[in-house]
């Protein structure tokens, strides 16, 4: 870690303290941030590991206000955007599986995380990519196991179908709901995809 440069308060001249002040404030500024986040996975090798040997396409969709009002209801959490990133995989002329990233807060900082959903409507896999809180608030890799095969119904919530972790409750709780906020765009926007 990069030290801050001395200062000389005690020199009489005071464009030279000015000064020295000054160069201590411009290095502390250029000095690097210490960082928490930790990128596990990036969008390429989280398609990867969800479609291998498909061909993705990333589409863009703007939800109509009848669409963003019909799947915060059927999520229970907020839809934060009126507009959909769907990557959809394609294998032989059909549709494989459609991946969405979803970012959120956790406790105060932000995660991202991928929701793939297969041709069926259920949840084929959950990828952790991003996380800016303490480590120590990531569930073990067995608890993002129990998402694949879900569907959006009751089951799908914290302490039902998806136990919840000690240590790690707000990151249980924010992930499983942003798996059901996925499956709800899906399932009003599924109709637009393309491939």
């Amino acid at each position: 870690m990069a030290s801050c440069p001395s200062i000389d308060s005690t020199s009489s001249d005071p464009v030279l303290r000015l000064g020295r002040w000054f160069l201590a404030a411009v290095a502390l500024i250029a000095m690097p941030a210490a960082s928490s986040a930790s990128v596990y996975l990036s969008v390429g090798e989280a398609l990867e590991m969800a479609f291998p040997k498909c061909e993705i396409v990333r589409q863009t969709i703007y939800l109509t206000e009848k669409q963003k009002t019909d799947a915060g209801g059927l999520a229970r959490v907020p839809i934060r955007s009126l507009i959909v990133y769907p990557y959809v995989a394609v294998k032989e002329g059909r549709i494989a599986g459609v991946a969405y990233f979803d970012s959120h807060i956790v406790r105060t900082l932000d995660e991202t995380i991928m929701v793939a959903i297969d041709p069926d409507d259920r949840v084929q896999r959950v990828e952790l990519l991003v996380f800016n809180e303490p480590p120590e608030y990531i569930p073990p890799d067995a608890w993002y196991g129990l998402f694949p095969g879900q569907r959006l119904d009751a089951q799908l919530a914290v302490n039902r179908g998806i136990r919840g972790i000690l240590g790690a409750t707000l990151t249980t709780r924010s992930t499983t709901d942003a798996v059901r906020r996925m499956l709800a765009i899906h399932h009003v926007i599924k109709d637009q995809l393309e491939h």
